[in-house]
């Protein structure tokens, strides 16, 4: 009963919602919205009951991708970060930061009692905590700019997530929820209001004119007179260099059924590994607790379930379990700054706009990002649109970010291409492996599954050409470069990837 599962399977998409139809013709609309997370939805919400015509398109299913993923804490408490943005950016700057997370967490909650959303939304505290010196000393820095910043919160002793006394930096009043059951109401505020809503469609491509269009896989164009990418990492990069400034990072979540109580409360530790831990309710009601964490670039990790086993090992260490009914990992893209981008992709055009770079925190940053893109395109003013312009650039931590980034992805590059898959025979795979292996001469990768049927794929990414690396933990073929994932037939799971990749056949 205490084992993982076998596949990876979210709390969140347990719960059956409604589906949408795949866009089959070609459209004219407002504003085109490309992307059914949590910052696409949102901005087609907004944007729809301020009377805009709004048509929200996404590749797989509404709130499959990195929403449906998540964690989903809605707080402003993100890790140790006010002391680090009042050296980067401010003090001014830092409490823009805190008030659009605190402005996007009071929306939430307002939208769940305005719509009457049933998705468990509750007010909850959170807290950091340190399990060294060192990290005892990042608490009590970040205590100081909560003080300097006049936050709500402070250094609180209290009984901590394993009934030990614990120092800990506590936010008051933050929040949590089920996100698809949010989503789902929204949508089903579109659909009443005659806004077209599809799944299944994937955009692959921006054109810039009089007016943007968007063409879809099948064909299908959309013409808009405003496109917003909310597709997590920017499919499209419209000379704004996105590659070069944003990286990618997965993290993994395990799900418990306690013996006992869960916790009250959420709590994150300042130090690596992560652990991230808050309770959740499943379908029927019951009591999770949700251990989350071991984040790491990704796609350069072969043995993710690794990672799933040592956060399995933390909660049967810490708590008193009874079953782990789910297990999942999700994907979160990073700006060079830790900032997101909100906004105009390019400066002085307001045709395209972009929202990315939520760093884990996509639950709020998101509804932030969706508020000032809204505001923008309805031409009202947004005192946190300067902040998280895409078009920013601060010289110092960004630059080095910068070339720190590009000279990993450039490792990665030949890394891949050195690694011509000889170490592994495809007759050698067990059931459900996968592995870089060598076919016809050339780099490939196969996956044999539970029936012994072996798929073979060209592993080099239809991105930008890395070399795809095999993900044991979630089985599937992952980039190490750009973070776009691929199952084991080769279709698209996660982009900046648009196309699949190509089946091989051993001759």
């Amino acid at each position: 009963m205490n084992k993982l599962p076998e596949q990876p399977a979210s709390l969140w998409r347990e719960r059956p919602t409604q589906t949408f139809p795949a866009l089959e013709e070609d459209l004219d609309t407002e504003v085109c919205v490309i992307g059914g997370g949590i910052a696409g939805v949102s901005t087609a919400f907004i944007l729809a009951r301020r009377g805009f015509q709004v048509v929200l398109v996404e590749a797989d299913r509404m709130g499959a991708g990195t929403t449906g993923w998540t964690t989903a804490k809605i707080t402003s408490q993100h890790g140790p970060k006010y002391a680090d943005l009042i050296d980067q950016i401010g003090v001014d700057n830092a409490r823009l930061y805190y008030d659009a997370n605190e402005d996007a967490i009071s929306w939430i909650e307002r939208m769940t009692r305005k719509l009457n959303i049933d998705c468990n939304f509750e007010r909850q505290h959170a807290y950091l905590y340190a399990d060294t010196d060192e990290g005892m000393e990042q608490l009590e820095r970040e205590a100081e700019a909560y003080l300097q910043l006049e936050l709500d919160g402070g250094m609180v002793e209290k009984e901590g997530f394993d009934g030990t006394k614990r120092r800990m930096l506590a936010m008051y009043d933050q929040a949590q929820f089920h996100p698809v059951c949010f989503l789902a109401k929204l949508l089903r505020y579109l659909e009443v209001e005659n806004m077209p809503v599809f799944e299944q469609s994937r955009a692959v491509d921006i054109k810039r004119g009089k007016r943007p269009q968007v063409l879809m896989e099948n064909g299908s164009v959309v013409m808009a007179d405003h496109v917003v990418m909310a597709t997590h990492y920017p499919f499209k990069d419209l000379q704004a260099l996105f590659v070069a400034r944003l990286h990618v990072e997965r993290s993994y979540s395990v799900a418990f059924r306690l013996n006992t109580k869960a916790p009250e409360g959420m709590y994150l530790n300042v130090e690596s590994p992560k652990r991230s831990i808050r309770r959740a309710f499943d379908t029927d009601g019951r009591e999770l607790l949700l251990i989350g964490g071991e984040g790491h670039t990704s796609g350069q990790k072969v043995n993710t379930l690794e990672n799933y086993k040592k956060l399995h090992q933390f909660g049967l260490d810490h708590f008193d379990t009874a079953a782990v009914p789910y297990r999942w990992a999700s994907q979160d893209v990073f700006t060079l700054d830790g900032l997101p981008y909100a906004g105009p992709v390019n400066p002085g055009k307001d045709d395209v706009f972009v929202a990315t770079g939520f760093a884990k925190w996509g639950m709020t940053n998101g509804v932030a990002a969706a508020q000032i893109i809204a505001d923008r395109i309805t031409e009202k003013r947004n005192e946190y649109a300067p902040l998280y312009t895409p078009s920013r650039f601060r010289p110092g931590k960004e630059m080095k970010n910068a070339v720190k980034e590009n000279m990993d992805v450039a490792m990665e590059f030949v890394r891949g291409k050195l690694d011509r898959g000889k170490s592994k025979k495809v007759e050698d795979l067990d059931f459900n492996e996968g592995a870089v292996v060598n076919v016809n001469g050339k780099r490939a990768g196969a996956y044999k599954d539970e029936h012994g049927h072996v798929t073979i794929v060209d592993t080099t990414c239809t991105h930008l050409g890395c070399e795809l690396y095999w993900n044991n933990g979630d089985r599937s073929w992952d980039c190490p470069c750009h973070g776009s994932r691929f199952n084991t037939d080769g279709d698209v799971l996660e982009g900046p990837a648009v196309k699949p990749l190509d089946q091989l056949k051993e001759e």
